[in-house]
């Protein structure tokens, strides 16, 4: 994500390991097979630099990270709160993020969010009813059944893309609609007129939308087909993989997600043609959801299997993938591309040499002369510092100043392309 430019996104869906303490992979013979990771976390699952980028720059982002109880728990969340502020980066003004996770770390995951996109901009918390109780739900003695996951939501800024979703109203909801209309045979439940005018209940009568009693009084017909329930942010409607119901489409992938969850978000928060980022994509239920709906998308995963099950599934859903040319096959999947190089970024226009006179005075007044080393902090003349890269190129870090700091030579030389951390170890080994 380093590498992917500013302010190009326009949704961000994320699924990604909830710390549940447990190890997945998807069985053998399955479509999945192959796919395989574990949800526990220590310290050394961490890169150790990241402190760094968030320590000083994020200070409110510090101390939630420091509250958590335990080790396990604040590695956890230094490895989403590292990714979570490249994907503020990357979202538009108006675009919006769905985290997906659970009980688990949700309370600790809202605080991270808090601090990095601001409580203001905190949408809503949607719970989603995976599994409905004795079908699926994880069930331990003397515990109430696990059946839900929650979606954190929240926005970049305060305008930001969202259009009501609605569904079919439930049986319960239809026993009003008793009425059938003569000639359409259209079913429609009676209301009370309320503070209608009488022009009003005129024109509706020559309409054909007033309804009489047999004791003559009016009332104003609504209609059945026209009827539409609003969802809210309590999603029981939508089955979970420990159901019958969704198995057609489902790949044995350790955490698969039903596509119908997907289009729910993508329809309520995008445009046709907008661009969204899964990432931790897995098994592509995004980008075949996205796909559907006539989106751009980014898949992002660490295993190899997750390019596959993108072809797999995508062939699945658009139907023929191949069409013949003479003797060869070509593929309609042709504008998908997979990319395991550093991506580089290319809106920060045409940048001087990291080292260039502009960025080290600049540096040099930024850090007041000080070299920026942990427990260095002795002060030196300019052309005693030298400009180094907070975030190494080989990781993804660009010549761009914010990535740039002022080191003297002793610290500089022991730091290497490595991170802060490895510095701050060997200074503090020195002492």
């Amino acid at each position: 994500m380093r590498g992917m430019n500013s302010d190009t996104i326009d949704l961000i869906y994320l699924d990604p390991p909830f710390n549940s303490k447990a190890n997945y992979a998807a069985p053998i013979g399955s479509e999945a097979a192959g796919a395989a990771f574990k949800d526990t976390w220590t310290l050394s699952d961490i890169d150790i630099e990241w402190l760094d980028l968030i320590e000083k720059p994020q200070p409110n982002l510090w101390r939630v990270l420091m509250a958590a109880m335990t080790d396990n728990d604040k590695s956890y969340l230094i490895y989403m709160a590292i990714r979570l502020l490249e994907m503020k980066r990357l979202l538009k003004p108006t675009g919006s993020i769905y985290l997906h996770c659970d009980p688990t770390m949700s309370h600790y995951l809202k605080l991270v969010m808090d601090a990095i996109f601001g409580r203001n901009n905190f949408r809503n918390e949607i719970v989603w009813q995976r599994d409905a109780a004795g079908k699926g739900a994880k069930k331990k003695s003397g515990q109430w059944p696990r059946l839900h996951d929650v979606l954190l939501l929240y926005s970049k800024s305060d305008s930001w893309i969202f259009r009501q979703a609605f569904k079919e109203l439930s049986d319960k909801q239809k026993k009003p609609y008793r009425y059938t209309e003569e000639g359409t045979g259209r079913l429609y439940k009676a209301v009370q007129l309320g503070d209608y005018t009488k022009a009003s209940i005129s024109r509706m009568m020559e309409e054909g939308l007033i309804h009489t009693s047999s004791s003559g009084k009016q009332y104003k017909k609504y209609y059945l087909d026209e009827a539409k329930a609003t969802i809210g942010s309590m999603w029981t409607d939508i089955l979970g993989f420990g159901t019958r119901t969704s198995a057609k489409e489902r790949t044995k992938y350790p955490t698969q997600k039903p596509i119908a969850l997907l289009r729910r978000i993508i329809g309520a928060s995008t445009n046709k043609g907008d661009m969204i980022l899964d990432p931790f994509c897995g098994c592509a239920t995004t980008c075949v959801a996205a796909d559907a709906l006539d989106r751009e998308w980014v898949g992002i995963d660490i295993s190899k299997k997750a390019y596959e099950l993108v072809n797999i599934r995508l062939r699945e859903s658009q139907g023929a993938v191949y069409q013949k040319d003479g003797s060869k096959q070509v593929s309609l999947l042709e504008d998908v591309f997979h990319r395991t190089d550093l991506v580089k970024r290319t809106d920060l226009g045409a940048m001087p040499a990291y080292n260039c006179k502009e960025n080290k005075e600049s540096l040099y007044g930024r850090q007041k002369g000080y070299c920026a080393g942990p427990n260095c902090n002795t002060h030196f003349e300019m052309h005693h510092l030298e400009v180094d890269h907070i975030v190494a190129r080989s990781k993804g870090g660009s010549d761009h100043i914010s990535n740039l700091q002022l080191l003297c030579s002793h610290c500089n030389r022991i730091k290497g392309d490595r991170g802060m951390e490895y510095l701050r170890k060997h200074l503090r080994l020195a002492a």
